[in-house]
């Protein structure tokens, strides 16, 4: 196995800071920290937003499905009592015993031609 050899370069010490570079750092760093959390609180609200938005929408729609469900139901119903009504037993009893009507005799039969 070959050996690496590592050649360091010089290390520079950091140089002391002066107060006024100190200061104008710590106001970047505190802009850039503000910046974030302005960022991070637009997002935030967006996100909480967006999923109200999103239950929101959901309990509607299950409210409409459920409402679509009784007109479905409804209209079944509704569809059976048509057919109910529609009998012709029924209309012959209506006729004979509301409307006191009855079958035609000969007479009253006049055949067209």
């Amino acid at each position: 196995m070959a050996q690496a050899r590592t050649e360091y370069g010089k290390v520079v010490a950091p140089r002391p800071l002066s107060g006024t570079e100190l200061v104008t750092q710590r106001v970047d760093m505190f802009k850039f920290l503000m910046v974030c959390m302005v960022l991070f609180t637009i997002v935030s609200v967006f996100h909480v937003w967006s999923r109200f938005k999103l239950i929101d929408l959901n309990l509607r729609i299950s409210e409409t499905n459920r409402q679509l469900k009784d007109a479905e139901q409804e209209q079944k119903r509704l569809k059976l009592e048509a057919a109910s009504l529609k009998t012709p037993a029924r209309i012959e009893t209506i006729a004979k015993s509301d409307l006191a009507m009855g079958l035609p005799t000969e007479q009253q039969v006049i055949v067209v031609k």
